[in-house]
């Protein structure tokens, strides 16, 4: 089985990301990771307009992939979220993909820096930016 086979085998048991949310692993690689979302109508708000909790677990949900990406082999997650800053850029709607990508920008023993990027790439739109301290458990 290969590595992103065996990473959605793994993180499906995070429900909430996979069957509520409906993110997709697209990517997994070293402290690096891409995932996907379509957005729905249960994604939105009164507005139209995807939530800020939608976008963050897209987010939230790609940073642990990535962190984790050396813990695919054995199972083992180590890295969760200790804390996050949101930069919402701009709005996405009904029906659009959206792409996160996130990277490790420092791994210590304890604590890790991540950057995720939240891309509409159908509507041509940076939606969000997310810095995600992870922390080792």
């Amino acid at each position: 089985m290969d590595i992103l086979t065996k990473a959605r085998t793994l993180f499906a048991s995070d429900r909430y990301a996979t069957s509520l949310s409906g993110i997709e692993i697209a990517a997994v690689g070293d402290h690096q990771a891409e995932c996907i979302m379509l957005l729905s109508a249960d994604h939105c708000n009164a507005r139209g307009v995807a939530m800020g909790g939608a976008i963050y677990t897209l987010a939230d949900f790609c940073a642990a992939v990535a962190a984790n990406s050396e813990y695919i082999e054995s199972g083992d997650l180590h890295w969760v979220s200790l804390d996050a800053t949101v930069h919402y850029l701009a709005p996405a709607t009904v029906e659009a993909t959206l792409k996160a990508t996130c990277f490790a920008i420092k791994t210590g023993r304890t604590t890790a820096l991540m950057h995720t990027t939240i891309e509409s790439p159908d509507k041509g739109k940076l939606v969000a930016i997310v810095e995600t301290t992870m922390i080792r458990c």
